[in-house]
């Protein structure tokens, strides 16, 4: 898995580490059940601290397209590849309702009435 990081990218560096390892896995570099590199090595090969690439992991993990198991490391989730994608789109659809002017509530309540 080759991930890089866009020094002109304003986000900050730890959505940056996410958005690489959700597009690693939606590009299929990292299949359900393959185990993601060590935090430490992944620091080292981007260039950011360890605590940098920990909340991207961990923002991910609370995204459900990884899984953290004690004594196996970091593994990505059955299904994460379509997951991802879904995410993708609802980011979008979140940014895109904020150019008009709506909420994520907003969006939450338009959800609950589509049939």
């Amino acid at each position: 898995m080759l991930l890089t990081l866009d020094t002109a990218d304003t986000r900050p560096l730890h959505e940056q580490v996410a958005g690489a390892i959700r597009r690693a896995i939606a590009e299929g570099e990292c299949a359900a059940g393959d185990r993601l590199p060590p935090a430490r090595e992944l620091s080292r090969a981007l260039g950011v601290n360890s605590n940098t690439v920990l909340r991207g992991l961990r923002s991910l993990r609370d995204e459900g397209l990884l899984e953290f198991r004690r004594g196996r490391g970091v593994t990505v989730a059955q299904g994460a590849a379509r997951r991802s994608v879904l995410v993708d789109r609802v980011r979008d659809l979140v940014a895109e309702a904020a150019r008009f002017g709506y909420a994520k509530a907003d969006l939450i309540e338009m959800i609950r009435v589509v049939p």
